[in-house]
Protein backbone atom coordinates (compact mmCIF):
# COMPACT_ATOMS: atom_id res chain seq x y z
CA UNK A 1 0.00 0.00 0.00
CA UNK A 2 1.26 3.51 -0.68
CA UNK A 3 1.32 5.86 2.31
CA UNK A 4 -0.65 9.49 2.07
CA UNK A 5 -1.68 11.75 3.89
CA UNK A 6 -5.24 13.24 4.05
CA UNK A 7 -7.05 16.00 5.78
CA UNK A 8 -10.78 15.21 7.54
CA UNK A 9 -12.91 18.03 9.20
CA UNK A 10 -14.74 16.72 12.04
CA UNK A 11 -16.81 18.03 15.10
CA UNK A 12 -16.76 16.24 18.28
CA UNK A 13 -17.59 17.02 22.48
CA UNK A 14 -14.32 17.62 24.07
CA UNK A 15 -14.18 17.02 27.73
CA UNK A 16 -12.23 19.62 29.14
CA UNK A 17 -10.89 20.23 32.99
CA UNK A 18 -13.33 22.34 33.64
CA UNK A 19 -16.64 20.65 32.44
CA UNK A 20 -15.33 17.05 34.25
CA UNK A 21 -15.26 19.08 37.22
CA UNK A 22 -18.75 21.02 36.91
CA UNK A 23 -20.32 17.30 35.82
CA UNK A 24 -18.14 15.52 39.17
CA UNK A 25 -19.64 18.58 41.56
CA UNK A 26 -23.42 18.09 40.25
CA UNK A 27 -23.88 14.26 41.31
CA UNK A 28 -22.31 14.90 44.55
CA UNK A 29 -24.39 14.54 47.84
CA UNK A 30 -24.18 17.37 50.06
CA UNK A 31 -21.92 15.49 52.65
CA UNK A 32 -19.51 14.35 49.64
CA UNK A 33 -19.58 18.00 48.55
CA UNK A 34 -18.60 19.30 51.95
CA UNK A 35 -15.60 16.72 51.88
CA UNK A 36 -14.68 17.78 48.38
CA UNK A 37 -14.39 21.40 49.36
CA UNK A 38 -12.25 20.42 52.76
CA UNK A 39 -9.94 18.99 50.43
CA UNK A 40 -9.97 22.07 48.34
CA UNK A 41 -9.40 24.13 50.91
CA UNK A 42 -6.34 21.90 52.12
CA UNK A 43 -4.51 21.87 48.27
CA UNK A 44 -5.46 25.08 46.69
CA UNK A 45 -3.69 28.19 49.44
CA UNK A 46 -5.95 30.70 47.11
CA UNK A 47 -9.10 29.29 48.35
CA UNK A 48 -10.88 30.50 51.60
CA UNK A 49 -14.20 30.42 53.10
CA UNK A 50 -16.36 33.96 53.62
CA UNK A 51 -17.12 33.15 57.54
CA UNK A 52 -13.65 32.20 58.10
CA UNK A 53 -12.71 35.38 56.05
CA UNK A 54 -14.88 37.44 57.74
CA UNK A 55 -13.70 36.54 61.39
CA UNK A 56 -10.10 37.20 60.98
CA UNK A 57 -10.50 40.51 59.46
CA UNK A 58 -12.90 41.01 62.87
CA UNK A 59 -10.10 39.05 65.02
CA UNK A 60 -7.02 41.40 63.22
CA UNK A 61 -9.38 44.21 64.06
CA UNK A 62 -9.73 44.02 67.35
CA UNK A 63 -6.07 42.87 67.70
CA UNK A 64 -5.27 46.46 66.57
CA UNK A 65 -7.03 48.38 68.73
CA UNK A 66 -5.95 49.62 72.15
CA UNK A 67 -5.37 47.46 75.49
CA UNK A 68 -7.11 50.12 78.04
CA UNK A 69 -10.84 49.01 78.59
CA UNK A 70 -13.17 52.24 79.31
CA UNK A 71 -15.65 51.18 82.18
CA UNK A 72 -18.17 53.16 83.95
CA UNK A 73 -17.36 54.55 87.26
CA UNK A 74 -19.39 53.10 90.26
CA UNK A 75 -19.41 56.71 92.00
CA UNK A 76 -21.17 57.98 89.56
CA UNK A 77 -18.14 60.03 88.16
CA UNK A 78 -16.65 59.71 84.32
CA UNK A 79 -15.33 57.05 82.51
CA UNK A 80 -11.59 56.36 83.59
CA UNK A 81 -8.94 54.73 81.64
CA UNK A 82 -8.12 51.28 83.56
CA UNK A 83 -4.60 49.19 82.79
CA UNK A 84 -4.78 45.87 82.75
CA UNK A 85 -3.28 44.35 85.75
CA UNK A 86 -0.57 41.64 85.93
CA UNK A 87 -2.00 38.79 87.52
CA UNK A 88 1.06 36.50 88.70
CA UNK A 89 0.95 33.02 87.39
CA UNK A 90 0.96 31.07 90.71
CA UNK A 91 -1.55 32.22 92.73
CA UNK A 92 -2.74 30.33 96.36
CA UNK A 93 -5.32 28.53 96.47
CA UNK A 94 -7.36 26.65 99.44
CA UNK A 95 -8.64 23.47 97.39
CA UNK A 96 -7.23 20.84 94.62
CA UNK A 97 -8.52 19.90 91.53
CA UNK A 98 -9.10 16.24 92.29
CA UNK A 99 -11.67 17.68 95.35
CA UNK A 100 -13.94 19.48 92.33
CA UNK A 101 -13.57 17.25 89.68
CA UNK A 102 -13.07 13.48 88.68
CA UNK A 103 -10.00 12.99 87.02
CA UNK A 104 -12.14 10.74 84.57
CA UNK A 105 -14.24 13.88 83.42
CA UNK A 106 -11.32 16.16 83.19
CA UNK A 107 -10.78 18.02 79.85
CA UNK A 108 -14.15 16.71 79.26
CA UNK A 109 -16.82 19.27 78.62
CA UNK A 110 -18.91 20.35 81.49
CA UNK A 111 -22.13 20.98 79.40
CA UNK A 112 -25.11 19.87 79.64
CA UNK A 113 -28.52 19.57 81.77
CA UNK A 114 -26.90 16.78 83.95
CA UNK A 115 -23.51 17.96 84.20
CA UNK A 116 -22.15 14.10 83.49
CA UNK A 117 -19.27 15.68 81.67
CA UNK A 118 -19.48 14.40 78.31
CA UNK A 119 -20.12 16.22 75.26
CA UNK A 120 -22.88 15.25 73.09
CA UNK A 121 -20.60 13.82 70.21
CA UNK A 122 -18.36 11.53 73.06
CA UNK A 123 -22.14 10.03 74.09
CA UNK A 124 -22.95 9.00 71.03
CA UNK A 125 -20.99 5.74 70.82
CA UNK A 126 -20.74 3.74 67.75
CA UNK A 127 -22.22 0.71 67.67
CA UNK A 128 -20.40 -2.36 67.02
CA UNK A 129 -21.67 -5.83 65.86
CA UNK A 130 -24.17 -8.65 66.83
CA UNK A 131 -21.00 -10.38 67.99
CA UNK A 132 -18.98 -7.36 69.51
CA UNK A 133 -22.19 -7.14 72.02
CA UNK A 134 -22.28 -10.24 72.88
CA UNK A 135 -18.61 -10.85 73.30
CA UNK A 136 -19.03 -7.61 75.70
CA UNK A 137 -21.83 -9.53 77.49
CA UNK A 138 -19.49 -12.68 77.95
CA UNK A 139 -16.81 -10.55 79.43
CA UNK A 140 -18.94 -10.24 82.47
CA UNK A 141 -19.59 -13.64 82.93
CA UNK A 142 -17.69 -15.78 84.83
CA UNK A 143 -17.04 -19.43 82.54
CA UNK A 144 -14.12 -21.40 82.28
CA UNK A 145 -11.69 -21.69 79.62
CA UNK A 146 -13.40 -24.75 78.15
CA UNK A 147 -16.93 -22.96 78.75
CA UNK A 148 -15.87 -19.33 76.86
CA UNK A 149 -14.27 -21.66 74.10
CA UNK A 150 -17.96 -22.86 73.50
CA UNK A 151 -19.28 -19.99 73.99
CA UNK A 152 -16.89 -18.21 71.40
CA UNK A 153 -17.92 -20.55 68.78
CA UNK A 154 -21.27 -20.51 69.23
CA UNK A 155 -21.74 -16.48 69.19
CA UNK A 156 -19.03 -16.88 65.70
CA UNK A 157 -22.34 -19.03 64.13
CA UNK A 158 -24.91 -16.49 64.94
CA UNK A 159 -26.05 -14.59 61.55
CA UNK A 160 -27.06 -11.18 61.51
CA UNK A 161 -30.42 -12.23 62.54
CA UNK A 162 -29.38 -12.98 65.85
CA UNK A 163 -30.01 -17.10 64.67
CA UNK A 164 -27.82 -20.09 65.02
CA UNK A 165 -27.06 -20.95 61.51
CA UNK A 166 -24.97 -24.65 62.46
CA UNK A 167 -26.00 -27.51 64.40
CA UNK A 168 -24.86 -28.26 68.16
CA UNK A 169 -22.96 -31.54 66.42
CA UNK A 170 -21.51 -29.53 64.20
CA UNK A 171 -19.88 -27.76 67.22
CA UNK A 172 -19.11 -30.12 68.78
CA UNK A 173 -16.67 -31.97 66.11
CA UNK A 174 -14.81 -28.50 65.55
CA UNK A 175 -14.39 -27.88 68.77
CA UNK A 176 -13.12 -31.50 69.33
CA UNK A 177 -11.08 -31.05 66.35
CA UNK A 178 -9.52 -28.07 68.19
CA UNK A 179 -8.29 -29.85 70.78
CA UNK A 180 -10.80 -29.16 73.69
CA UNK A 181 -12.50 -32.32 75.51
CA UNK A 182 -16.09 -31.72 75.70
CA UNK A 183 -19.48 -33.50 75.63
CA UNK A 184 -22.84 -32.52 73.37
CA UNK A 185 -24.65 -31.33 76.90
CA UNK A 186 -22.05 -29.18 77.66
CA UNK A 187 -22.94 -27.53 74.22
CA UNK A 188 -25.90 -27.36 74.98
CA UNK A 189 -25.76 -25.98 78.74
CA UNK A 190 -23.55 -23.02 77.36
CA UNK A 191 -26.04 -22.12 74.55
CA UNK A 192 -28.89 -21.71 77.67
CA UNK A 193 -26.34 -19.16 78.76
CA UNK A 194 -25.39 -17.29 75.66
CA UNK A 195 -29.46 -17.47 75.08
CA UNK A 196 -29.61 -15.42 78.27
CA UNK A 197 -27.42 -12.25 76.49
CA UNK A 198 -28.74 -9.50 75.42
CA UNK A 199 -30.40 -9.06 72.37
CA UNK A 200 -33.36 -10.97 73.83
CA UNK A 201 -33.86 -14.18 72.17
CA UNK A 202 -30.71 -14.59 69.98
CA UNK A 203 -28.89 -17.59 69.83
CA UNK A 204 -32.28 -19.45 68.82
CA UNK A 205 -32.23 -22.03 66.25
CA UNK A 206 -35.65 -21.92 65.04
CA UNK A 207 -38.61 -19.41 65.24
CA UNK A 208 -40.12 -21.44 67.62
CA UNK A 209 -37.50 -21.07 70.09
CA UNK A 210 -36.39 -17.37 69.77
CA UNK A 211 -40.39 -16.85 70.23
CA UNK A 212 -40.02 -19.13 73.59
CA UNK A 213 -37.03 -17.78 74.84
CA UNK A 214 -38.65 -14.12 74.60
CA UNK A 215 -41.81 -15.26 76.32
CA UNK A 216 -40.02 -17.42 78.92
CA UNK A 217 -38.18 -13.76 80.39
CA UNK A 218 -41.67 -12.01 80.85
CA UNK A 219 -43.15 -12.37 84.28
CA UNK A 220 -44.95 -15.43 85.04
CA UNK A 221 -48.25 -13.27 85.76
CA UNK A 222 -48.13 -11.83 82.05
CA UNK A 223 -51.91 -12.33 80.73
CA UNK A 224 -51.84 -15.18 78.59
CA UNK A 225 -48.07 -16.01 78.74
CA UNK A 226 -48.97 -19.84 79.02
CA UNK A 227 -51.29 -19.60 75.82
CA UNK A 228 -48.58 -17.81 73.76
CA UNK A 229 -45.68 -20.23 74.90
CA UNK A 230 -48.37 -23.12 73.68
CA UNK A 231 -49.14 -21.15 70.22
CA UNK A 232 -45.26 -20.09 69.92
CA UNK A 233 -43.80 -23.77 70.57
CA UNK A 234 -46.34 -26.42 69.05
CA UNK A 235 -49.06 -24.55 66.54
CA UNK A 236 -46.07 -22.12 65.20
CA UNK A 237 -47.05 -23.09 61.62
CA UNK A 238 -50.65 -23.28 62.00
CA UNK A 239 -50.36 -19.61 63.22
CA UNK A 240 -47.95 -18.55 59.97
CA UNK A 241 -51.11 -20.52 58.21
CA UNK A 242 -53.70 -18.09 59.40
CA UNK A 243 -55.67 -20.73 59.68
CA UNK A 244 -57.61 -19.61 63.08
CA UNK A 245 -60.38 -22.24 62.98
CA UNK A 246 -57.97 -24.80 63.26
CA UNK A 247 -55.95 -23.37 66.11
CA UNK A 248 -59.60 -22.43 68.26
CA UNK A 249 -60.15 -26.23 68.21
CA UNK A 250 -56.65 -27.27 68.88
CA UNK A 251 -56.04 -24.96 71.62
CA UNK A 252 -59.40 -24.94 72.79
CA UNK A 253 -60.04 -21.18 73.11
CA UNK A 254 -62.71 -18.79 71.84
CA UNK A 255 -62.10 -16.29 69.62
CA UNK A 256 -61.14 -13.56 72.22
CA UNK A 257 -59.11 -16.09 74.13
CA UNK A 258 -57.25 -16.69 70.71
CA UNK A 259 -56.91 -12.93 69.92
CA UNK A 260 -55.30 -12.46 73.17
CA UNK A 261 -52.75 -14.90 72.75
CA UNK A 262 -51.35 -13.91 68.79
CA UNK A 263 -51.44 -10.31 70.23
CA UNK A 264 -48.70 -11.17 72.99
CA UNK A 265 -47.09 -13.15 70.36
CA UNK A 266 -47.20 -10.10 67.85
CA UNK A 267 -45.15 -7.83 70.25
CA UNK A 268 -42.13 -10.06 70.33
CA UNK A 269 -39.06 -9.83 67.51
CA UNK A 270 -38.58 -12.24 65.10
CA UNK A 271 -35.37 -11.15 64.51
CA UNK A 272 -33.90 -10.27 67.25
CA UNK A 273 -29.97 -9.96 65.88
CA UNK A 274 -31.53 -7.20 63.50
CA UNK A 275 -31.71 -4.67 66.94
CA UNK A 276 -28.42 -3.87 66.86
CA UNK A 277 -27.52 -2.10 64.29
CA UNK A 278 -23.64 -2.20 63.48
CA UNK A 279 -23.15 1.01 61.02
CA UNK A 280 -22.98 4.23 61.80
CA UNK A 281 -26.24 6.64 61.47
CA UNK A 282 -27.24 8.38 58.13
CA UNK A 283 -27.72 11.92 58.12
CA UNK A 284 -29.73 13.66 55.51
CA UNK A 285 -29.09 17.08 55.00
CA UNK A 286 -32.07 19.28 52.25
CA UNK A 287 -30.16 20.83 49.63
CA UNK A 288 -33.35 23.05 49.50
CA UNK A 289 -36.27 24.11 51.32
CA UNK A 290 -39.90 24.59 49.88
CA UNK A 291 -42.30 26.90 51.81
CA UNK A 292 -45.71 28.67 50.72
CA UNK A 293 -45.94 32.51 51.56
CA UNK A 294 -48.88 34.85 50.26
CA UNK A 295 -49.87 31.38 48.29
CA UNK A 296 -47.11 30.60 46.09
CA UNK A 297 -44.72 27.94 46.85
CA UNK A 298 -40.85 29.23 46.97
CA UNK A 299 -37.81 27.27 46.61
CA UNK A 300 -34.92 28.18 49.00
CA UNK A 301 -31.60 26.44 48.87
CA UNK A 302 -30.55 25.55 52.04
CA UNK A 303 -27.55 28.40 52.59
CA UNK A 304 -25.73 25.29 54.92
CA UNK A 305 -25.40 23.07 52.29
CA UNK A 306 -23.70 24.87 50.14
CA UNK A 307 -20.41 26.88 50.91
CA UNK A 308 -19.42 29.89 50.78
CA UNK A 309 -15.74 30.43 49.07
CA UNK A 310 -13.90 33.21 47.67
CA UNK A 311 -10.13 34.07 46.39
CA UNK A 312 -7.71 35.05 49.33
CA UNK A 313 -7.10 38.70 48.03
CA UNK A 314 -3.69 38.86 49.95
CA UNK A 315 -2.13 35.83 48.33
CA UNK A 316 -4.07 36.95 44.60
CA UNK A 317 -1.72 40.33 45.21
CA UNK A 318 1.61 38.69 45.73
CA UNK A 319 1.47 37.82 41.66
CA UNK A 320 3.32 39.52 39.55
CA UNK A 321 2.12 39.11 35.71
CA UNK A 322 5.92 39.76 33.84
CA UNK A 323 7.38 37.25 36.57
CA UNK A 324 8.42 33.85 35.28
CA UNK A 325 9.49 32.02 38.41
CA UNK A 326 7.84 28.88 39.87
CA UNK A 327 6.53 30.62 42.77
CA UNK A 328 4.72 32.74 40.55
CA UNK A 329 3.14 30.52 38.47
CA UNK A 330 2.33 28.25 41.36
CA UNK A 331 0.29 31.20 42.42
CA UNK A 332 -0.98 31.58 38.87
CA UNK A 333 -2.20 27.92 38.41
CA UNK A 334 -3.82 27.96 41.99
CA UNK A 335 -5.49 30.89 41.35
CA UNK A 336 -7.23 29.74 37.90
CA UNK A 337 -8.19 26.76 39.56
CA UNK A 338 -9.82 28.51 42.35
CA UNK A 339 -11.86 30.43 40.04
CA UNK A 340 -13.03 27.47 38.65
CA UNK A 341 -13.96 25.72 41.63
CA UNK A 342 -16.27 28.45 42.73
CA UNK A 343 -18.16 28.90 38.89
CA UNK A 344 -18.52 25.39 39.43
CA UNK A 345 -19.90 25.63 42.92
CA UNK A 346 -22.34 28.70 41.74
CA UNK A 347 -22.79 26.87 38.38
CA UNK A 348 -24.18 23.77 40.57
CA UNK A 349 -25.96 25.89 43.10
CA UNK A 350 -28.38 27.32 40.33
CA UNK A 351 -28.71 24.18 38.19
CA UNK A 352 -30.25 22.23 41.30
CA UNK A 353 -32.60 25.96 42.64
CA UNK A 354 -33.67 25.37 38.60
CA UNK A 355 -34.60 21.65 38.69
CA UNK A 356 -36.19 21.90 42.23
CA UNK A 357 -37.99 24.89 41.00
CA UNK A 358 -39.38 22.77 38.04
CA UNK A 359 -40.34 19.84 40.11
CA UNK A 360 -41.54 22.05 42.41
CA UNK A 361 -44.21 23.58 39.51
CA UNK A 362 -45.37 20.74 38.67
CA UNK A 363 -45.94 19.17 41.84
CA UNK A 364 -47.81 21.66 43.87
CA UNK A 365 -50.89 18.68 44.17
CA UNK A 366 -48.68 16.67 46.00
CA UNK A 367 -47.78 19.34 47.89
CA UNK A 368 -51.20 20.63 49.40
CA UNK A 369 -52.82 16.86 48.70
CA UNK A 370 -50.82 14.30 49.72
CA UNK A 371 -49.02 11.32 47.67
CA UNK A 372 -52.07 10.57 45.93
CA UNK A 373 -52.37 13.63 43.33
CA UNK A 374 -49.13 13.15 42.36
CA UNK A 375 -48.53 13.32 38.63
CA UNK A 376 -46.47 11.65 36.31
CA UNK A 377 -43.28 12.97 35.63
CA UNK A 378 -39.97 11.74 34.06
CA UNK A 379 -36.61 13.35 33.43
CA UNK A 380 -37.52 14.15 29.82
CA UNK A 381 -40.12 16.62 31.03
CA UNK A 382 -38.00 18.61 33.73
CA UNK A 383 -35.12 18.36 30.61
CA UNK A 384 -37.27 19.90 28.28
CA UNK A 385 -38.75 22.51 30.95
CA UNK A 386 -35.40 23.69 31.56
CA UNK A 387 -33.57 23.30 28.62
CA UNK A 388 -31.26 21.08 29.88
CA UNK A 389 -29.71 17.13 29.16
CA UNK A 390 -31.43 14.11 30.89
CA UNK A 391 -27.93 12.91 31.88
CA UNK A 392 -27.74 16.38 33.66
CA UNK A 393 -31.20 16.61 35.32
CA UNK A 394 -30.03 12.79 36.15
CA UNK A 395 -27.06 13.70 38.37
CA UNK A 396 -28.35 16.99 39.90
CA UNK A 397 -31.35 14.45 41.09
CA UNK A 398 -29.17 11.89 42.59
CA UNK A 399 -29.13 11.97 46.55
CA UNK A 400 -30.04 15.54 46.95
CA UNK A 401 -33.03 16.19 48.76
CA UNK A 402 -36.18 18.72 49.33
CA UNK A 403 -37.55 19.81 52.59
CA UNK A 404 -40.97 20.39 52.14
CA UNK A 405 -43.79 20.95 54.56
CA UNK A 406 -44.71 17.29 54.03
CA UNK A 407 -41.50 15.75 55.21
CA UNK A 408 -37.97 15.73 53.00
CA UNK A 409 -38.06 13.37 49.92
CA UNK A 410 -35.47 13.13 47.68
CA UNK A 411 -35.76 14.83 44.20
CA UNK A 412 -35.99 10.93 42.46
CA UNK A 413 -39.25 10.62 44.56
CA UNK A 414 -41.13 13.07 42.36
CA UNK A 415 -40.26 11.36 39.45
CA UNK A 416 -42.45 8.18 38.45
CA UNK A 417 -43.90 6.38 35.42
CA UNK A 418 -47.69 6.78 34.36
CA UNK A 419 -50.95 4.85 34.00
CA UNK A 420 -53.88 6.09 31.55
CA UNK A 421 -57.14 6.19 32.50
CA UNK A 422 -59.87 5.29 30.91
CA UNK A 423 -60.66 9.34 30.44
CA UNK A 424 -57.59 9.15 28.86
CA UNK A 425 -55.98 11.07 31.27
CA UNK A 426 -52.33 9.72 32.74
CA UNK A 427 -51.93 8.76 36.63
CA UNK A 428 -48.70 8.68 38.41
CA UNK A 429 -47.89 5.45 39.62
CA UNK A 430 -46.66 7.04 42.69
CA UNK A 431 -50.74 8.19 43.15
CA UNK A 432 -51.68 4.58 42.58
CA UNK A 433 -49.55 3.44 45.24
CA UNK A 434 -50.86 5.96 47.47
CA UNK A 435 -54.78 4.85 47.01
CA UNK A 436 -53.63 0.87 47.38
CA UNK A 437 -51.88 1.79 50.90
CA UNK A 438 -55.23 3.89 51.20
CA UNK A 439 -57.51 0.95 50.32
CA UNK A 440 -55.62 -1.43 52.34
CA UNK A 441 -55.82 0.62 55.75
CA UNK A 442 -59.16 1.16 55.51
CA UNK A 443 -60.45 -2.82 54.82
CA UNK A 444 -61.21 -5.16 57.06
CA UNK A 445 -58.85 -7.21 58.60
CA UNK A 446 -60.92 -9.80 58.96
CA UNK A 447 -61.89 -9.61 54.61
CA UNK A 448 -58.93 -8.48 53.69
CA UNK A 449 -58.99 -7.59 49.67
CA UNK A 450 -57.18 -9.04 47.32
CA UNK A 451 -54.92 -8.40 44.43
CA UNK A 452 -57.89 -8.92 42.04
CA UNK A 453 -60.47 -6.87 44.38
CA UNK A 454 -58.17 -3.96 44.50
CA UNK A 455 -57.37 -3.53 40.90
CA UNK A 456 -61.47 -4.03 40.31
CA UNK A 457 -61.91 -0.83 42.72
CA UNK A 458 -58.94 1.29 40.96
CA UNK A 459 -60.99 0.39 37.72
CA UNK A 460 -64.49 1.77 39.18
CA UNK A 461 -62.57 4.88 39.66
CA UNK A 462 -61.16 4.98 36.34
CA UNK A 463 -57.51 3.69 36.96
CA UNK A 464 -56.77 0.64 34.28
CA UNK A 465 -54.50 -1.36 36.22
CA UNK A 466 -53.91 -5.28 35.73
CA UNK A 467 -53.85 -7.57 39.11
CA UNK A 468 -50.47 -8.10 38.75
CA UNK A 469 -49.84 -4.70 38.73
CA UNK A 470 -51.14 -4.45 41.94
CA UNK A 471 -49.40 -7.10 43.34
CA UNK A 472 -45.97 -5.17 41.87
CA UNK A 473 -47.19 -2.03 43.90
CA UNK A 474 -48.03 -3.65 46.89
CA UNK A 475 -45.08 -5.73 46.99
CA UNK A 476 -43.22 -2.82 46.75
CA UNK A 477 -44.81 -0.88 49.98
CA UNK A 478 -43.80 -3.96 51.70
CA UNK A 479 -47.64 -5.02 52.44
CA UNK A 480 -48.03 -8.84 52.68
CA UNK A 481 -50.89 -10.43 50.56
CA UNK A 482 -54.14 -10.96 51.82
CA UNK A 483 -53.51 -13.97 53.16
CA UNK A 484 -51.09 -12.97 55.65
CA UNK A 485 -53.46 -9.88 56.31
CA UNK A 486 -55.55 -11.84 57.64
CA UNK A 487 -56.58 -11.25 61.50
CA UNK A 488 -59.57 -11.96 64.22
CA UNK A 489 -59.83 -8.35 64.84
Amino acid sequence: MKQSLQLKLGQHLAMTPQLQQAIRLLQLSTMELQSEVQEALDSNLMLEMEDDAEQRDAFTAASSQSEVVHTPSTDGDDDVDVAPVDIPGDLAVDAQWEEIYDNESAGTSMSGPAGNGLDMELQRASSGSLQDVLLEQLNLVRLSETDRAIALAITDAIDDDGYLVTTLEELLENLIAQGVDIELDEVQAVLQQVQQLEPVGVAARTLSECLCIQLRQLPADTPWRHEAMQLASEYIDVLAAHDYNQLMRLMRLEREELQQAIGLVQTLHPRPGSLVSSGEPQYVIPDVFVRRANGVWQVDLNPDAFPRLRVNSHYASLIRRADNSTDNNTLKTHLQEARWFIKSLKSRSETLLKVAGCIVQRQQGFLEYGAEAMKPMVLHDVAEAVGMHESTISRVTTNKYMHTPRGIYELKYFFSSHVFMKSGAECSSTAIRALLKKLIGAENPRRPLSDSKIATILSDQGINVARRTVAKYRESLSIPSSTERKTLG
